[in-house]
């Protein structure tokens, strides 16, 4: 039966939304957090293993340097108070995917705490999102189910567990309940959600593909009549893996809960489960509070002493950050805010970089990858990094039509060559013998043919009318195979006109 919705405009009217974010990072080491277990998504179940990972007995955790470097570094980008003194704490639940039956992790001394990132919206409005603590954990497996719809466990046959996850380092990015967003809060949690992408990706410790599960977020949301007001009880939904799915995780809780709440209901502090399928939450087990973890020091791991001499060093490793990095590029390409709001949407920021590092226009760079590889990448429904063509293809080809080589239908041939696997754009030109006829000769042959050929769209022309000009160079590029240089053609019929 569907749950009772409030109209979003009306539920943000009537409620407050308080929401927070727990954000979980994978991080792109190369072996798990307490073993030297190899990481590799996508390898065969149960292959990237140890003692350590699957909790057998006897066996000991030892912590990986570079999980505890990465947090660090994290943490600085996040406006974080790195403290000196952190400890590992065991989480006692009893899930299938967690051998140990226990999570190692961090509670009362992470090693992040009280930062805040300032996310920019798309009208420009900077809102500061505050940070309670980023703080370092391991993974669990991963369960299949088997026989379910969707791979859900309702109705499933049986259940499979892959352990090839578990102990794969995570760092668990916790804000403060975010309050004065007011109807914009779906659209500051996906800003929020982004720019940790965006951060984690240039500082490299993480790759953060949602769709691989590199990045996910549980999603925290309660309404209160008026700011002034005690928070209200919250739901929080869990694991949800895409930007969109936050957003409208945020909008379906708002709707959901100010319904309840309006006919005098109470909401049940839970766990529920975003379904993409239905574009709604559905309920899932009694949240539980940090007491029912069972909290304890874990026995096997040492305090971590970080140094500032350490954090001194680290930070004078970090990269200009994103938002610092897309403001300059901005002032450097010339661009207006649309212009870099268009090359975000289309995660293109990179591409265009490193196309112009290859001796492209920032111009040039922005048009292909925006225009014709973006209709390419849409079409075959893949990522724009994903299509078979590099930056330097792309410099390559505007290098060929600033040296007079190539038009724009011939650069788009060569494109599409290097997109089937014909080689690179040189290759693609050698093969096709891709050239811009200059003889003038030949060019004006071909428009004395267009002249015969369309009679009255001359006369429109020598009285004054350029509007048909496109017919005649239309003519010309085709009896010419679109080889003549328009600039060329319409220089030789703007004379013919005029003589």
């Amino acid at each position: 039966m569907a749950e009772k919705l409030m109209k979003y405009a009306e539920a943000c009217k009537q409620f407050d939304p308080v929401f927070g974010l727990e954000t979980h990072v994978e991080l792109c080491t190369n072996t798990k957090l307490f073993c030297p277990a190899h990481i590799e998504f996508g390898g065969e179940p149960n292959t990237q293993l140890t003692p350590v990972s699957l909790g057998l007995p006897g066996s000991l955790p030892v912590v990986n340097k570079t999980a505890v470097d990465y947090a660090i570094k994290l943490g600085l980008a996040l406006h974080c108070e790195i403290n000196e003194w952190s400890q590992f704490a065991r989480k006692n639940y009893f899930y299938p995917d967690m051998p140990r039956d226990y999570q190692i992790s961090q509670y009362d001394k992470p090693t992040n705490g009280n930062g805040y990132l300032d996310v920019e919206l798309d009208d420009g409005t900077v809102f500061r999102v505050p940070i309670e603590r980023a703080h370092i954990e391991d993974d669990a497996g991963k369960n299949t189910h088997v026989g379910g719809a969707d791979g859900r466990i309702e109705g499933a046959d049986h259940s499979l567990v892959d352990y090839n996850r578990a102990g794969v380092p995570l760092i668990e990015i916790v804000t403060k309940p975010i309050e004065g967003a007011g109807d914009r809060a779906p659209e500051i949690a996906g800003a929020y959600m982004r720019a940790i992408r965006d951060i984690v990706r240039a500082l490299g410790i993480s790759h953060a593909r949602m769709e691989q599960g590199n990045m996910r977020a549980d999603v925290n949301l309660s309404l209160r009549r008026s700011p002034n007001d005690p928070y209200g009880t919250r739901s929080e939904t869990k694991n949800v893996n895409s930007f969109r799915g936050i957003e409208k995780t945020l909008q379906y809780e708002i709707r959901r809960q100010a319904a309840i709440l309006a006919d005098g209901g109470e909401i049940l502090q839970e766990t529920r489960h975003w379904d993409e399928s239905t574009q709604t939450t559905a309920g899932g087990r009694v949240k539980s509070d940090a007491d029912d973890y069972r909290y304890f020091p874990d026995p096997d791991l040492v305090m971590l002493h970080i140094t500032k001499e350490h954090i001194a060093e680290i930070e004078a490793q970090m990269p200009e950050m994103p938002r610092e990095r897309r403001n300059r590029l901005k002032a450097e390409w010339n661009l207006t805010d649309l212009q870099m709001r268009d090359i975000l949407n289309a995660d293109a920021l990179d591409l265009i970089e490193e196309t112009v590092k290859a001796g492209a226009t920032a111009a040039g760079a922005r048009k292909w990858w925006l225009g014709e590889l973006s209709r390419e990448a849409n079409a075959k429904g893949v990522s724009l990094e994903e299509l078979p063509v590099t930056p330097a293809d792309v410099a390559q080809v505007e290098k060929l039509i600033a040296d007079g080589k190539l038009n724009d239908k011939l650069a788009k041939q060569t494109i599409a060559g290097v997109l089937a696997g014909e080689g690179t754009p040189d290759e693609v030109v050698a093969k096709h013998n891709y050239k811009i006829v200059e003889d003038t000769g030949a060019i004006d042959a071909a428009v004395e043919a267009a002249f015969e050929a369309n009679p009255d769209v001359v006369e429109k022309l020598k009285g004054g009318n350029m509007k048909p000009m496109g017919v005649i160079i239309g003519a010309v590029m085709k009896a010419t195979r679109g080889q003549a240089d328009a600039k060329a053609v319409t220089k030789i019929v703007m004379a013919k006109i005029k003589s």
